[in-house]
């Protein structure tokens, strides 16, 4: 894992919150605010340099420019969310460039755990009682900000566990 142990010290306090809010806003309102992708990016954008080193910010800065394009194209074809194209663009400078195998397995698991999490438990009527509100029970779409929020917090939890 190229993330290291003190990377991820400094992001996670920060990152870890603001993945929390994520999942659950895209689970409520079926929308990922900006002003949350704003905050993950003001994360890297204040912490970059003190977690990474200077050089590596820069190059990580890259990966922002080429998901948001990225992402962009794929909003535009109907393939992803507005939210959930920016909120990755937001995350990809936090994932080292030789971790993403590493991460897209940990995207793919954390898909399937929240899809059918999420799917499993909306066909329990008292659950949904208790969140009445929610409009990710009875939308078609997924809230892909579930997966997404828990996707980060795994990899930067991996590489703070690497340094235990």
């Amino acid at each position: 894992m190229e993330t290291t142990y003190y990377a991820a010290l400094w992001f996670l306090p920060f990152v870890l919150p603001i993945c929390l809010f994520v999942a659950w806003n895209d689970m409520k309102f079926m929308k990922i605010p900006n002003v949350l992708v704003l905050a993950m990016l003001a994360v890297f954008l204040v912490l970059g340099p003190i977690a990474l080193g200077f050089d590596t910010y820069l190059w990580r800065l890259v990966h922002f420019a080429v998901i948001l394009l990225a992402g962009f194209i794929l909003n535009a074809t109907g393939q992803l969310g507005g939210g959930d194209a920016k909120f990755c663009a937001a995350m990809a400078p936090f994932i080292a460039y030789g971790d993403l195998v590493l991460f897209l397995g940990i995207l793919a698991a954390s898909l399937l755990a929240a899809f059918f999490g999420h799917r499993a438990l909306r066909m329990f009527p008292r659950i949904q009682m208790l969140t009445p509100e929610w409009k990710s029970w009875s939308e078609h779409k997924f809230p892909m900000g579930l997966a997404l929020g828990m996707a980060m917090v795994i990899y930067l939890a991996m590489a703070l566990r690497q340094g235990l």
